[in-house]
């Protein structure tokens, strides 16, 4: 399971380098900074202090991400931007870094090696493991739902990214018996076997969910996920356009904004734009009433289009590791409505960058009166788009590089296989 970012040009295309000639991805330098310093791990307030400096011997560390799926899969969110991200980053420095998943995958600038398909993966990734990547010097298990337990067949310093607990999510898309067993191997399995290894997130809610489950407070790291700076705004729209964006899966509720709306339109009129495709799509279009809009999966430029034309992004979802697309919107100046559910809370500043609210009846409350309000929702865009403009990939892999630092320190490699970064 994942954290669907959004839904648009194919996900393999979504917050990615651009292709090169030779089909290769290019990944470019570090943004130019904004105003405002970027935001840092350290700004978030984490336990702990991260080692850093270069190798000695000046030789790059090779470093293994082990995720269900890579950027290319249809089912793509926030957490193979994330890893994407990451990835790129520290190959970018120097380091040798290579992705063990499952599924489609696409060229990379780092190696990307496929362990089977959506479930086969689970057994075959060990295999896989000890015949061409049993040399890694740090093993990154990204724990996206059903752990791989990576620290049973892998004796190596680990890390174990988590973008967010899934806890209902579980009964929600599965049924009970196989829920059960999820809930289990992620809330109690995971956290034992990852009994000695650092955890790190994206977001306080997160954080907050590992404590729930186990995990001292001691062990658990954050950084801060990025926002590539976009393209030239477009227009916003003159008239009411409202647009969700994302993958259309059950807990991202699009339902309720479908119900909601048949109140809120004969209030403030406009079009309802639903941007994205999934396996609720033909239920929610039976749902429709007039005023909606459904586009499928959109190119990356349509994308930018609708996310500046948008009077306010809607996102009714259950929960998320952060919502990346929450922060895409604030970049461009569109303010965002949500849940007061976590990860929303990291993303959205209530009364600031967006509102969140309670329940349904303040939701659809809250969607009438932003509209009704010019000068409040474009004074929210305002804000939304300054403390965007101070989340930088850049940010996120240094946050990452520090603490893969420490994690090669508790281990008694540090002082053989430090980041590269500095020789850059």
């Amino acid at each position: 399971m994942s954290q669907d970012s959004a839904a648009h040009s194919a996900p393999a295309e979504f917050d990615r380098p651009p292709i090169d000639s030779a089909g290769l991805q290019v990944f470019p330098a570090s943004p130019e900074l904004a105003p405002e310093p970027p935001l840092t791990w350290a700004d978030l307030h984490v336990d702990g202090d991260a080692a850093g400096g270069p190798a000695a011997d000046g030789s790059p560390r090779r470093l293994l991400f082990v995720a269900w799926r890579d950027l290319a899969n249809r089912r793509a969110g926030g957490s193979e931007v994330l890893v994407d991200r990451l990835a790129a980053g520290m190959a970018a420095r120097g380091d040798h870094v290579s992705l063990l998943c499952g599924g489609p995958s696409a060229p990379r600038p780092y190696d990307v090696i496929r362990s089977g398909g959506t479930y086969s993966q689970f057994i075959r990734a060990p295999l896989t493991y000890w015949r061409r990547l049993r040399d890694s010097d740090l093993v990154v298990e990204v724990c996206n739902g059903m752990p791989f337990l990576t620290p049973m067949w892998s004796g190596r310093p680990q890390i174990c990214l988590v973008n967010h607990v899934h806890t209902d999510l579980w009964r929600m898309m599965f049924p009970r018996p196989v829920a059960a067993f999820g809930q289990f191997a992620e809330s109690r399995v995971m956290p034992w076997a990852h009994r000695d290894n650092l955890f790190l997130t994206v977001s306080n809610s997160t954080a907050a969910a590992l404590r729930e489950i186990g995990v001292a407070d001691e062990r658990i790291r954050q950084i801060c996920n990025g926002v590539v700076q976009p393209d030239p705004l477009t227009p916003r729209s003159p008239g009411p356009l409202f647009l969700a964006l994302g993958r259309l899966t059950e807990y991202k509720r699009v339902d309720m904004l479908l119900r909601l709306w048949q109140r809120v339109q004969q209030v403030v009129g406009g079009t309802l734009v639903i941007a994205g495709d999934g396996p609720e799509r033909p239920r929610l279009e039976a749902l429709a009433g007039p005023g909606v809009v459904f586009t499928g999966r959109v190119s990356e430029q349509e994308k930018h289009r609708l996310l500046c034309s948008a009077w306010m992004l809607l996102h009714p979802a259950l929960i998320e590791g952060w919502g990346i697309v929450i922060a895409e919107a604030a970049i461009r100046g569109t303010p965002a409505i949500g849940f007061d559910v976590p990860g929303l809370r990291d993303s959205v500043v209530n009364g600031q960058t967006g509102l969140l609210v309670k329940n349904e009846g303040q939701f659809a409350s809250a969607w009438a009166s932003l509209a009704l309000d010019g000068r409040r929702r474009e004074s929210m865009g305002v804000d939304a788009q300054r403390r965007a403009e101070r989340l930088h990939w850049s940010a996120a892999v240094d946050g990452f590089a520090d603490v893969a630092d420490e994690a090669l320190d508790r281990a008694g490699h540090g002082s053989d296989t430090r980041s590269s970064r500095a020789r850059q």
